[in-house]
């Protein structure tokens, strides 16, 4: 059992790999009219003499990386910094980042705050930082290298196999039986990111062990690329070709928007969704007793608060004892929405 396990985690990430190669010259083509980037602006009352804290996200209108803004605001304040947020507008744009990290380093920032579009691609962008003594503190998504302060993030293997789990409850409660066979699908939001690598394979890890041997995954995995209108092009394909499908598994923020809407739009009552974060496109499906869908709720505003304290310790000559910190995930479906746990973490979303 474990050789196939690990057979099947290495499947995935081989399917993500070729995703990433298949979407290589869509890449260079974009970085011919690249997309808008949002510049530094400041997030708190700037004072003179105060710390200087740059926060670099992803996607900048979105509702999650809101709350990771807030929650960098809030500790910002707390501690007398000033914070300056930047990013992107496409969670694939990691030339974007690499632009704005070398403008905080040029700015002689005091620390950097940052969610990598890429964590392969920034990793040297990140080691320069760590190298000019900048403290540097990973939110939300780590990278490959271990030049950096600290990584605030949840445990994606782990978030993927409770994903997993909770579809597999959703199923069974929707009514689907063992010995019946089946099908689901998964959408991606993009092929070059550790955080979705690990969510996948987390999800495929649990599936193996613990799903009916009838009950399959489709292995035509979809990849919005950070794009919603893609997504849902994708996914009213993707139900066309495979009407019999019984639930589709969002991997993050993204794709999970994307299968709501469409969802929403087909009225496709008898799937079961699972995605992650707290969109007004998941939100709305929760709350509604017609459908069956659930969502992996991040603390991000977590994330960004103590991202703030940390390098704020750091500046005081603090030791780091622990470099990666997992925040966590609570799972939000219609049963559980009046949980304490659950309303104390939407309270922040």
């Amino acid at each position: 059992m474990k050789k196939i396990i690990a057979f099947i985690i290495i499947t995935a990430c081989m399917i993500l790999t070729c995703l990433t190669a298949c979407s290589a010259s869509k890449d260079k083509s974009a970085d011919e009219a690249a997309p808008p980037l949002c510049e530094f602006e400041p997030v708190t009352e700037i004072v003179e003499g105060q710390t200087n804290i740059y926060l670099i996200i992803k996607v900048v209108d979105s509702a999650y990386w809101q709350v990771i803004i807030n929650g960098v605001k809030d500790a910002g304040e707390r501690f007398n910094c000033n914070v300056y947020c930047g990013g992107t507008t496409i969670e694939t744009d990691w030339q974007g980042q690499r632009k704005l990290i070398e403008e905080a380093a040029n700015r002689h920032a005091d620390a950097i705050l940052l969610s990598p579009d890429d964590s392969v691609e920034l990793a040297p962008d990140i080691e320069a930082v760590h190298n000019l003594d900048i403290p540097i503190v990973l939110i939300d998504t780590a990278a490959n290298t271990d030049s950096y302060d600290k990584c605030y993030m949840t445990d994606n293997l782990l978030a993927g196999q409770k994903a997993a789990e909770e579809m597999i409850k959703q199923l069974k409660m929707s009514g689907h039986i063992a010995n019946k066979e089946l099908q689901i699908g998964i959408m991606v939001g993009t092929a070059a990111s550790q955080t979705i690598n690990e969510r996948l394979a987390g999800f495929y890890k649990y599936w193996s062990e613990n799903a009916p041997d009838k009950w399959t995954i489709i292995s035509d995995i979809m990849n919005c690329n950070g794009k919603v209108e893609l997504g849902n092009e994708l996914a009213h394909d993707f139900l066309k070709n495979h009407p019999e499908v019984s639930g589709l598994y969002g991997t993050n923020n993204s794709p999970t928007r994307a299968i709501c809407q469409v969802v929403k739009e087909e009225e496709r009552r008898d799937l079961v969704v699972v995605g992650f974060d707290y969109s007004d496109e998941i939100k709305e499906l929760i709350e509604s007793s017609d459908y069956h869908a659930s969502t992996m709720l991040q603390r991000q505003y977590d994330m960004g608060y103590k991202g703030v304290a940390t390098v704020v310790g750091i500046l005081k000559h603090k030791t780091i004892s622990v470099r990666f910190e997992d925040t966590g995930v609570v799972t939000v479906n219609h049963m559980t929405l009046t949980n304490p746990s659950v309303m104390e973490v939407l309270a922040n979303n």
